[in-house]
Parts: structure tokens; C-alpha cells; sequence
């Protein structure tokens, strides 16, 4: 059974699902939407990864936990790559607006998408593998990989206000 934050997490993540679904289908969402969605996706994708980094940083490693949390990275990941239509390449420096729907995705994303779908693909791989992870160590290391991963990714395709 689900606790509270556990129901929350997972209609967070059939809500951000949906509408990845519908972006990707063309159904009729604002691009505000779709920024706001991946904003959300990316923050929450940043707090799973920093609990297990906590984790491992106290060396009080619950691997259930650790697979609980990579397991839900694994699949927003696998979902990320959809919430960037065409129309929500928003990007300008020093941007006045809303913070939920001011976006921090560099232009490259569209102009190199296979790349950045490539990239999300791999991170997602990366989690899912943190999530069958069998000792500490192995904890540590893929932990580690993802960390590269979305380290790399955001090198590459988020802008810095």
C-alpha cells in the first residue's frame, strides 16, 4: 500500500505522464503547459536523485529506497524527451515572467533532439540500473553514473539565467 507522499509521487507522475502523451499526440495543451510539466518533471527527477546522494553521503544506504526512487527516475526520464514541442523553444536570456513557465532549455534542444533524446534515453538507463543495484558499492557507482548523466545532459541543453 502507498503512504501519502507515495500517492503523491505517483499522481505526479500519471499527471506528467498524461500530458507527455498528449504533447507528443498533438493534443491541445499550451506550450506554457509543457514548460511547466518538464520544469516539474526535471525538479523532481533532482530531489529523487539527492535523496539517494543523501544516502550514500550518510552511508546509511536502504536499497529499497534507492530502487524505490531509481525506479521512478528511470521513467520520468523515459517521458522527459516529450514535453519539449516545437512551440516551447521559449528560451530568451533574462526573461521576464512566471518562474513555473520562464524555460532554462537552450535552443540546442530542438536543433539537435535526436542527440537530446539520446541523452535522456541514457540517463533513464542509467537509473534503471541504479535501481537493480545489489550492494552498497554498486549503489554508489551507478548513482554516481546518473549523476554524470544529468550533469552532462544539462551542460549540454539548460541555460543559465
Amino acid at each position: 500500500m502507498l503512504d501519502r507522499a507515495g500517492s503523491c509521487r505517483a499522481a505526479l507522475c500519471g499527471t506528467l505522464l498524461a500530458l507527455a502523451v498528449s504533447v507528443a499526440a498533438g493534443a491541445p495543451s499550451t506550450d506554457q503547459d509543457a514548460i511547466f510539466a518538464r520544469k516539474t518533471l526535471k525538479d523532481t527527477v533532482c530531489d529523487k536523485l539527492a535523496e539517494i546522494e543523501r544516502m550514500i553521503g550518510r552511508g546509511d544506504i536502504d536499497r529499497a529506497g534507492v530502487h524505490r526512487q531509481a525506479d521512478a527516475i528511470a521513467v520520468l526520464l523515459l517521458a522527459f524527451p516529450h514535453l519539449f514541442p516545437p512551440g516551447s523553444n521559449q528560451w530568451k536570456p533574462n526573461a521576464e515572467a512566471p518562474p513555473e513557465t520562464v524555460t532554462l532549455a537552450s535552443p540546442e534542444v530542438w536543433t539537435s533532439f535526436a542527440d537530446f533524446y539520446r541523452q535522456a534515453e541514457a540517463a533513464a538507463k542509467s537509473a534503471d540500473a541504479l535501481a537493480h543495484a545489489t550492494t552498497a558499492d554498486d549503489v554508489k557507482s551507478r548513482a554516481r553514473e546518473l549523476r554524470i548523466a544529468c550533469d552532462t545532459c544539462h551542460a549540454l541543453y539548460l541555460e543559465d539565467q
